[in-house]
């Protein structure tokens, strides 16, 4: 039966696939009684479960090759020691037998009981085995749902032509699709900026989030469209549905192609300003897309993402390797990189503790200064990579200038070290600061005075001013980029700055929105950072701008306070 699906569009374009179910164990489990005759035939099940999945263990240490690492086979050891434990291979039965329920829920609950044993465990290491357990229940659940595999999904010939469907996505999840070329993702829960948001946009995929029960409601292999400018799922769509959806996405690719011309043209004004459009990554092989948008330059390196989905940290070297990557594979353009915003949604074992509001709670900066050795091998590494090309140094979520001192002071540190065994880094590498706290921007003249350039954060700035969770969908109708508080904060950065000579930047989502270009030229802006897939049509809309007519327009949104008047003003000055 055919239907249709609306949440929150995060990533333009349309997709045409077959649904793939990400199952996570701890979600979407049934609770329903079994009638006494039956229960033998439900502990059957049970027990045809786990022989399927030690059937696939065995297989895939079967393919492991000679040459690969000793940890593969450690891996798939431990899970069929887990497997094959009596807690988890017979206790479950046992629940099946005593309070006649389902397989499902006779596995969840022993799961619970097991998770909570190892929460209550101190030890490190046996600690975090708590994700191997959660890994082998989710293979035993989908295996009883009739679900193939788990998170990540398998690679297929026709991976392109899969769209996932899942109730939520970390960060840390989607960053492992990158290896993937799926069509698009999908999502009961999710904000238009938050982490997983932003990391599906850098994937130029059609992605849509907030579907509340997607999860629920689509079945595994079904076809759907998925509509990432509109927000628009369609579920077993018709003949008709198809044909018009894949005429749109013809034209579309049509569109990209047509702007993929402006790739080698430089940014400039009609009034001849020259306009630096730059590119947010989160790992080195995105330079690769860099390159292809004609971004002349780095503005943001999130380098968090080299600390996610592993179970120990990235020490100085190989940070170093990856650092020095980019640097060169950028050919002398400049990189900045900006160190580690763990924490909120970004976390790592054993580092960031959970805290009731991690939004403002010990991250970014805050947690970098808390672990100074952690921060001094991410510190040498950026120096020691600046000896090969154009690097700069950013500084997150600042606040005050004690932070700012500290910082330096750490870096000096670093410089230090460096000059004491005699290893090569640029003396003049410049650090900077990012104005993602409503504080930051207030207090902005003393952070003029003591870093060498600034970049406005505007998802965090925003989700500070205006006090809303940027991750949940329930108040995402209040994230309000237009709102004249933001607004004035984000001119009132940029005005200073440009009177005070000092470079500012801006590498929130607002730069690599068409709809914003025009007004934040107007209101002095002359570096963006954005996506690589939005650059070129920025580049557009840059080309098509004149700032003698765009600026007196900005002027008068920011005089304006109400939200349908400020609409109105954007709208004309798109229009110019």
């Amino acid at each position: 039966m055919s239907f249709t699906m609306h949440g929150i569009p995060v990533s333009g374009g349309i997709a045409i696939g077959h649904a793939h179910l990400v199952s996570h164990a701890r979600l979407e489990v049934a609770h329903y009684l079994v009638p006494q005759h039956q229960v033998a035939e439900e502990s059957a099940r049970f027990e045809a479960a786990l022989a399927t999945v030690r059937a696939e263990f065995e297989e895939l240490r079967a393919q492991i090759p000679a040459d690969a690492p000793q940890e593969f086979e450690a891996f798939l050891n431990l899970h069929m020691m887990i497997l094959n434990d009596a807690t988890l291979s017979k206790t479950p039965r046992q629940i099946i037998e005593t309070e006649q329920c389902n397989a499902e829920w006779a596995l969840k609950v022993q799961m619970d009981v097991l998770l909570d044993q190892f929460d209550q465990i101190e030890d490190g290491y046996l600690h975090e085995r708590k994700a191997d357990v959660i890994q082998v229940v989710e293979r035993l659940m989908k295996t009883l749902l009739g679900q193939p595999g788990y998170l990540p999904a398998p690679v297929r010939d026709d991976e392109q032509s899969l769209i996932l469907v899942a109730h939520d996505l970390s960060p840390a999840d989607v960053i492992q699709f990158k290896q993937h070329q799926f069509a698009s993702f999908i999502t009961d829960l999710g904000g238009t900026t938050s982490h997983t948001a932003i990391v599906a946009r850098s994937l130029n995929i059609p992605s849509i989030v907030a579907l509340h029960h997607a999860r629920q409601l689509i079945h595994e292999d079904e076809l759907l469209i998925v509509d990432g400018t509109q927000g628009v799922i369609i579920v077993d769509p018709d003949a008709q549905a198809l044909t018009e959806y894949r005429l749109r996405q013809h034209q579309r690719e049509l569109e990209r192609q047509k702007l993929r011309r402006l790739r080698d043209t430089r940014a400039t004004t009609l009034d001849q300003v020259e306009v630096e459009l730059h590119a947010n990554i989160e790992l080195p092989d995105d330079v690769e897309q860099v390159k292809e948008n004609g971004a002349t330059g780095i503005g943001l390196f999130r380098t968090e993402f080299l600390f996610l989905n592993r179970d120990s940290l990235p020490d100085e070297d190989e940070q170093f390797e990856a650092y020095r990557k980019v640097v060169r594979d950028m050919d002398g353009l400049p990189v900045t990189i900006r160190t580690y915003d763990l924490g909120a949604d970004k976390q790592i074992n054993g580092v960031a503790p959970v805290t009731t509001n991690p939004a403002l709670g010990l991250r970014a900066i805050r947690l970098s200064l808390t672990e100074p050795q952690m921060f001094l091998a991410q510190l040498r590494a950026l120096l020691r990579a600046s000896h090969y090309g154009k690097l700069k140094i950013l500084i997150p979520m600042l606040m005050s200038v004690p932070e700012i001192i500290q910082a330096l002071h750490l870096i000096a540190q670093a410089r230090q070290s460096l000059e004491d065994k005699y290893i090569p880094y640029d003396r003049n590498v410049e650090v900077g600061g990012m104005i993602e706290i409503p504080a930051a921007a207030l207090a902005l003249n003393t952070f003029i005075k003591k870093l060498d350039f600034l970049s406005i954060g505007t998802n965090d700035l925003i989700q500070y001013t205006l006090a809303i969770d940027r991750t949940d969908d329930t108040v995402s109708h209040l994230y309000d980029p237009l709102h004249p508080a933001v607004l004035n904060l984000i001119a009132h950065v940029i005005k200073t700055c440009n009177k005070a000579a000092k470079p500012i930047a801006l590498c929130g989502e607002m730069a690599g929105d068409v709809q914003f270009t025009r007004m934040l030229l107007g209101l002095g802006l002359r570096q963006f950072s954005m996506h690589p897939a939005c650059l070129l049509e920025v580049k557009q809309q840059v080309l098509r701008s004149n700032l003698r007519e765009v600026a007196p327009l900005a002027g008068k949104m920011l005089r304006a306070d109400d939200p349908d008047k400020l609409r109105a003003l954007l709208a004309r000055l798109n229009s110019l």
